[in-house]
């Protein structure tokens, strides 16, 4: 899957839990380290440990959640609040599976095709090693191998990552997929309602920081995250 062992994994959840940077690390200059692949690996580990990635450089802020939630309008909203920061669809990336000619195996989700979560962390990097900054992602994975793979592809390149879950609670959800003006009552969006709150439970919350969106408008949501990324 990638183009060198993987060997090297990270935690990038909540900083406060890993306890203070070791003074060794925090006071270590990147041209005293060995390489240039453990320098890069230990930079992105000391940003994440001093809680200041966006000081650090490129930064992922993955917005999770089923639909309805309200990932595309924060994420455009959110965008506009970060310094240097850019929206990456991936769904494009599973359209661009999906007009393969003759078609990929029949599935009900291009998640499913194994080329999807690799080319969804290359093209994310490959993007922040050309522009830097931020990308903001909204994406629903609520499947916990392929948000595994996810994750560490992009700790493989040291990318850390911010992943924040737009909740609600399901009466809430079902009422904003039935209304869509745009949509319109999907039941391809209605069915992934049970596998969210599967998910929730045994996973998904304890994976990311929750924003329950129940009683928040998407500009209020996009204000909360933009706050705890900017610092």
């Amino acid at each position: 899957m990638f183009d060198e062992p993987f060997s090297r994994s990270y935690y990038f959840g909540p900083p406060a839990a890993l306890g203070p940077v070791p003074e060794r690390l925090a006071a270590s200059s990147d041209s005293e380290l060995l390489g240039s692949g453990v320098a890069r690996d230990i930079k992105a580990l000391r940003c994440t440990l001093q809680n200041a990635p966006l000081a650090c450089g490129p930064v992922i802020v993955w917005l999770n959640g089923t639909h309805g939630a309200g990932k595309t309008t924060t994420s455009a909203l959110l965008q506009q609040l970060i310094p240097d920061s850019r929206v990456f669809d991936a769904e494009k990336v599973g359209e661009t599976l999906m007009d393969i000619t003759p078609g990929l195996p029949e599935t009900d989700n291009f998640q499913h095709w194994p080329p999807w979560r690799p080319l969804v962390v290359e093209t994310a990097r490959r993007i922040l090693d050309y522009t830097g900054g931020t990308l903001v992602v909204p994406m629903t994975v609520l499947v916990e191998q392929y948000w595994r793979e996810i994750s560490a592809g992009l700790a493989h390149h040291a990318i850390p990552v911010r992943h924040f879950v737009l909740h609600a609670d399901q009466d809430t959800l079902r009422g904003r997929i039935e209304g869509d003006t745009l949509l319109g009552p999907s039941p391809f969006r209605l069915k992934y309602l049970e596998s969210y709150a599967e998910a929730s439970r045994t996973w998904l919350h304890g994976e990311a920081e929750v924003v329950d969106t129940t009683h928040l408008a998407p500009a209020q949501a996009a204000r909360q995250i933009a706050d705890a990324v900017n610092g």
